[in-house]
């Protein structure tokens, strides 16, 4: 419970210290409709992205999705206590999928939305992690906060490895490498950053523990 308290009187400290002089703060209404409004955006920009060759690689990774969850909840502002952004880190990535598929719709592809469907289902723990790094990173925790990055950083080497394993040849390697890249700079960084070895080692172990992990239950589930 002493935990708890002192996360949130430094996520509190850090929210006052964040505002603008002379600026009220955001209503917590108009915040979650704002992430609500970008997650619907960012899934329909995910399905155009599919059309330009360019994209198609981006478009097609869940990596960036975690991230841009994990986004949208911090710009929520709601994540005082684990629990509320964990369930905003599962709404968001829903509303992302929902996007998605009216995009898709809408371009002329059939598309339907299922809860039997492996990626709406998959955003369920996928939504629990990313908003559980979100309060990790807030908390003002050493070890918590060494933890949420060396799992975001995980989560995208297992599927840049991954990726580089199975679907490289017809995606070629460019962007899975740069996401391996990426990742491994954020699990540095969460290693560089710490502020006590044994949150470097927390943040060291996440990441190797948590990138294979993630490639395992990519290549388990196929």
């Amino acid at each position: 419970m002493e935990a708890i308290r002192e996360s949130r009187t430094s996520g509190d400290a850090v929210a006052a210290a964040d505002a603008p002089a002379g600026v009220g703060p955001v209503p917590p209404a108009v915040r979650l409709s704002i992430a609500g409004g970008l997650a619907l955006l960012a899934g329909m920009l995910t399905s155009y992205g599919q059309a330009v060759p360019a994209l198609g690689t981006l478009a097609n990774a869940a990596g960036p999705w975690f991230v841009v969850a994990g986004l949208l909840v911090l710009l929520s502002g709601r994540y005082r206590r684990p629990a509320l952004p964990m369930v905003l880190g599962v709404v968001v990535l829903e509303l992302m999928h929902v996007g998605y598929w009216a995009a898709t719709n809408l371009r002329g592809y059939p598309d339907s939305l299922s809860v039997t469907n492996s990626w709406v289902l998959m955003a369920i723990p996928a939504g629990f992690l990313a908003g559980a790094v979100v309060w990790a990173i807030r908390s003002g925790h050493p070890r918590w906060r060494a933890a949420a990055l060396g799992v975001t950083g995980a989560v995208l080497v297992g599927e840049g490895v991954r990726a580089l394993l199975e679907v490289a040849a017809t995606t070629g390697t460019t962007f899975w490498t740069v996401e391996i890249v990426a990742g491994v700079v954020v699990v540095a960084a969460g290693v560089l950053t710490a502020r006590t070895p044994l949150a470097r080692v927390v943040a060291l172990g996440t990441g190797i523990l948590g990138a294979l992990g993630v490639l395992g239950g990519y290549l388990l589930l196929g």
